[in-house]
C-alpha cells in the first residue's frame, strides 16, 4: 500500500527507478562519509582515548558496526566490540603513538601474551552476557598514529585476527 499523503507522480517514479536511485544516494553517502576529516583531538583528551575515538571512525568507515566502546569488567578491559558483516564479532584492541617510529615495531608490539590472555577472558564473558557463545568472534589490534602535528592525517594498521584465543578459553568457532 502507497503512502496516501505521497504524490502520484512521485510514486510512479520510485516504483520505476527507486531501487538505482537509492543505490546511487547510499554509494554517494558513503563517499562522502569517506571524505570527510577524522575528528581532531579535545583539549586534555589523554592519547589512548583520541587513538580509541579515531579507530571507532576508522571501522565504521570499513563497514564495521560498533557495539561498545571501553567495555570493562573486574577482569580486564576491550576498547572496542564491533560487529562485521552481521556474522563476526570482533574485539578490537587499539595501540596508539603520536607518530610512527622507525624500527620500533609499532604498538601493536605492547600486546604481549598476558595482555591477549585477559582479551580472550573478557571477549568470552561479553560473548556469554549477551548469549553469542554460537557467534563467531575474532580478535584485531589497530595500531593507530595519531598524527598529532596540525595537518598530519592518522595513519592506521590493521592486523585482522591478531592472535588466536590464548588460555583455556574458546573464543573462536
Amino acid at each position: 500500500m502507497e503512502n496516501p499523503s505521497m504524490n502520484p507522480l512521485a510514486g510512479s517514479f520510485l516504483r520505476r527507478r527507486g531501487r538505482g536511485l537509492w543505490e546511487r544516494m547510499e554509494e554517494g553517502w558513503f563517499r562522502f562519509r569517506l571524505s570527510r576529516p577524522y575528528p581532531k583531538r579535545q583539549p586534555n583528551e589523554p592519547l589512548g582515548a583520541y587513538g580509541e575515538r579515531l579507530a571507532a571512525v576508522y571501522l565504521q568507515r570499513q563497514g564495521y558496526l560498533i557495539l561498545e566502546r571501553s567495555y570493562r569488567i573486574k577482569s580486564g578491559e576491550i576498547d572496542l566490540i564491533a560487529v562485521w558483516k552481521q556474522k563476526v564479532v570482533v574485539f578490537v584492541e587499539v595501540k596508539t603513538w603520536a607518530a610512527p617510529w622507525e624500527n620500533a615495531g609499532g604498538p601493536s608490539d605492547a600486546v604481549d601474551e598476558k595482555k591477549q590472555e585477559k582479551i580472550t577472558r573478557v571477549a568470552l564473558a561479553y560473548m556469554k552476557r549477551h548469549h553469542l557463545l554460537e557467534s563467531s568472534g575474532r580478535a584485531d589490534v589497530i595500531a593507530v598514529f595519531a598524527g598529532v602535528q596540525p595537518g598530519t592525517r592518522p595513519k592506521f594498521r590493521h592486523f585482522l585476527n591478531a592472535f588466536e584465543a590464548v588460555g583455556q578459553f574458546q573464543m573462536f568457532s
